[in-house]
């Protein structure tokens, strides 16, 4: 009996953790960098050697793992956030979220918002242009 308990307390937490990784946040549009309103400050997300390949400027660069330790640098205003991925930027909007920030939207840097459209998921295979 306590052993079945132990055992679904377990389960819950397990797919507790991998939604809050995995599963898709709500209400935050996808736009490209160049559509982005004036009054959203960029906070890039990617890790500081993925940066190189797309480089916004007047971007706050933070990687997820330093949003708690660099909570100070980034002002209290709406946010857009570039992340590298759909994990990095389910992630660091859950994050940004639990420390009071409103992210009303993001860029995946390998993906464009328009060729999937502004409401659907991200889908992590990307068709070939030429099939």
């Amino acid at each position: 009996m306590i052993g079945g308990s132990l055992l679904l307390i377990f389960l819950t937490l397990f797919i507790v953790a991998l939604y809050r990784r995995y599963g898709p946040v709500k209400g935050v549009l996808c736009l490209p960098v160049d559509q982005v309103p004036n009054r959203l400050l960029i906070v890039d997300l990617r890790d500081y050697n993925e940066i190189n390949d797309h480089m916004f400027r007047h971007a706050l660069h933070i990687p997820v793992a330093y949003i708690k330790r660099q909570l100070s640098s980034i002002p209290r205003q709406p946010l857009h956030v570039v992340a590298q991925d759909a994990v990095e930027k389910n992630i660091g909007i859950r994050l940004l979220r639990s420390y009071g920030y409103e992210v009303k939207s993001y860029s995946i840097a390998a993906c464009d918002c328009q060729e999937r459209g502004r409401t659907s998921r991200w889908n992590i295979t990307k068709k070939s242009k030429t099939a």
